[in-house]
């Protein structure tokens, strides 16, 4: 059984794979003061609340965006299970031709998506929108070349600078709004939150699609933790959620 762990800037997002099934996924708020006996106490018991023995667990892969916590989760991983972690990072094998300037700036977990959407989707052009602590845009050509991205800030971080740069917008829940035109503050809030991320989503989708040197339409892949919220909108080819574990998944086999 394979553990896979997206370390993020708002949440640790896991999962337990047994064969290639995904059969449980998990999140947990990040703290960056969390020591390795609190991560791995967590990981051994939020696995066995779902009804997984630790000891199945026989590999471990993950990504991180914070570099701080990176430490407590390898010793964790050490402490708790006895396996020394893949950690998709520079040098490690991923199918993929970086085509950033810098390709050591490309998130592991934009990587990670890259590496699950090209796979789902070969021979084929693909956009990834990954709705998390940020809104991130991957493009991925069918050659598996990763040609960049964009990114934005997300809806729940643009909900909390609402409330902290204003005196009287409150924080509200994040749903899909009953219609674009709020008659309150609270489904104001919720309607400029909604739509303007639906309207990124169109215009650099777009935009994006001039970026590829084939002629062939692009695949619209939603990801992350929002990605649901905007099901009805008929934005995305296909979402996947859990799109970052899967490509940690087939990172780590593909670097065994």
């Amino acid at each position: 059984m394979l553990l896979c762990l997206d370390i993020g800037n708002t949440t640790v997002h896991g999962g337990a794979f047994d064969g290639d099934e995904l059969i449980v996924h998990f999140r947990k708020t990040s703290e960056i003061k969390n020591s390795s006996d609190e991560i791995g106490l967590f990981l051994r018991s939020v696995l066995r609340e779902n009804g997984i023995e630790p000891e199945k667990v026989s590999g471990i892969a993950l990504c991180s965006v914070v570099p701080s916590l990176l430490h407590s989760i390898r010793n964790a991983c050490y402490k708790y299970f006895e396996l020394e972690p893949f950690i998709l990072q520079a040098g490690a094998k991923t199918g993929l031709k970086i085509k950033y300037r810098n390709p050591l700036e490309v998130g592991a977990d934009r990587i990670a998506t890259a590496i699950a959407a090209t796979h789902l989707n070969p021979d084929k052009n693909v956009i990834v929108v990954d709705f998390g602590t940020a809104t991130t845009f991957c493009a991925i050509n069918a050659k598996k070349e990763y040609l960049g991205g964009a990114i934005l800030p997300g809806i729940a971080v643009s909900m909390e600078t609402l409330e902290e740069r204003t005196a009287k917008l409150p924080l509200v829940e994040i749903i899909e709004p009953e219609a674009a035109i709020g008659r309150s503050t609270v489904e104001s809030i919720q309607a400029g939150l909604f739509y303007s991320q639906v309207g990124t989503v169109r215009e650099l989708a777009e935009q994006f699609a001039k970026g590829f040197s084939s002629g062939e339409s692009p695949v619209l892949l939603g990801t992350g933790g929002y990605a649901r919220l905007f099901q009805s909108e008929n934005l995305f080819d296909h979402i996947y959620p859990n799109l970052v574990l899967n490509g940690l998944y087939l990172a780590y086999y593909m670097n065994q």
